[in-house]
């Protein structure tokens, strides 16, 4: 795809493609961060918007955890908020809160904080630390770019922070349709002037985090969140990279989510793979080993992990991930069992599909 080395050195691109991968791909989201020692001796304190503006620092956490683990695949440094940031509309990151955001959305006045984001005046360190990891990677391992969908930062703009109940937002998705239809654009714009400056930069996939998706009901999804999304899947077709989509508690979107125009399906630890295959149809997927059996006994988390890829080789590809974010506690030396047994049982699932 695009300017990317051809599919089989690269399992993550051929996986995502449906093709069969040399062995099972596996990366975690949240891979690097907080859970590696080399990470908080790098960093230190602070916002994580002030060190995603670093590219040299960016760059090297990037790196990190392929170094560690050998995961097939780099996922950017950066975070869902840094477009909406950029633009000055007001947000920061808080260290053990999330984004939190000065003076929330709250009515029609509000749109005129939202601008187009212009990638090389607004965020050109991105671009640098795109550049940069993709010049050091190994010819095998791809680079993820990714954005947030549009419900996901908006509930982040209109709520002000991080919420469990989602109150605010879906008051004003019903109160003002026409509002948030309006909002939800804007910030799908966002997000494709974002993606496409990675990929133009070097990313080779990207992936659209719709975290809190799961909030809604299948209803509420159709009409709220997928129209925006599919917007933005449709626009960034052309780039010819894998396109992936993710969210959390969307066991029952995920024939939803299938229709977006994704390429590839994230599913979290709640549905097995062969279930989400039976609700997505001829997808390759992401996912999904519980991020808890981390901290679970190693034959445990050993067996859960051979369960994930017997489930995950029903669809026509398979891309080991978590089903959620590496948790901060997350012990380094447990990922890199996983990563082994992915890589080593991977080999031979890939031997059987191609006999």
């Amino acid at each position: 795809m695009g300017s990317v080395d051809a599919p089989v050195t690269k399992p993550f691109l051929a996986a995502a493609r449906g093709e069969v991968p040399s062995r099972t791909p596996v990366w975690f989201m949240r891979q690097a961060g907080r859970s590696l020692p080399e990470y908080r001796a790098l960093r230190g304190t602070g916002s994580i918007l002030d060190a995603i503006a670093q590219p040299e620092i960016a760059a090297e956490v990037t790196l990190q955890p392929v170094r560690r683990y050998g995961v097939d695949a780099a996922i950017l440094f950066s975070d869902i908020v840094v477009p909406i940031h950029a633009i000055g509309f007001g947000v920061d990151v808080v260290p053990g809160r999330g984004p939190v955001v000065d003076a929330p959305f709250a009515s029609r006045a509000d749109l005129a904080r939202i601008r187009p984001l212009e990638p090389e005046v607004d965020v050109p360190y991105v671009l640098e630390t795109v550049r940069s990891v993709a010049s050091a990677l190994d010819p095998a391992t791809a680079l993820i770019g990714f954005a947030g969908a549009p419900f996901t930062v908006a509930s982040y703009l209109i709520e002000g922070g991080p919420s469990r109940t989602f109150t605010k937002v879906k008051a004003l998705m019903y109160r003002e349709p026409d509002l948030w239809a309006e909002l939800a654009d804007r910030l799908a714009d966002l997000s494709i002037s974002f993606i496409r400056a990675q990929v133009n930069a070097g990313a080779q996939a990207f992936q659209l985090f719709d975290s809190w998706a799961g909030s809604l009901s299948p209803a509420e999804y159709e009409c709220f969140a997928l129209p925006s999304t599919k917007k933005g899947m449709a626009e960034l077709a052309d780039l010819d990279v894998p396109r992936i989509l993710f969210g959390v508690g969307t066991g029952e979107l995920l024939s939803l989510m299938a229709t977006s125009g994704a390429d590839v399906i994230g599913v979290d630890w709640r549905v097995p793979l062969d279930v989400a295959t039976t609700r997505i149809g001829p997808h390759p997927l992401q996912g999904n080993l519980d991020p808890a059996l981390c901290f679970a006994p190693r034959t445990a988390l050993e067996e859960a992990t051979r369960d994930v890829l017997r489930r995950g080789a029903s669809a026509p590809g398979h891309i080991f991930n978590l089903g959620h974010g590496v948790l901060p506690e997350t012990d380094p030396d447990t990922l890199k069992i996983v990563v082994d047994i992915v890589h080593e049982e991977g080999r031979q699932l890939a031997e059987e599909a191609r006999s």
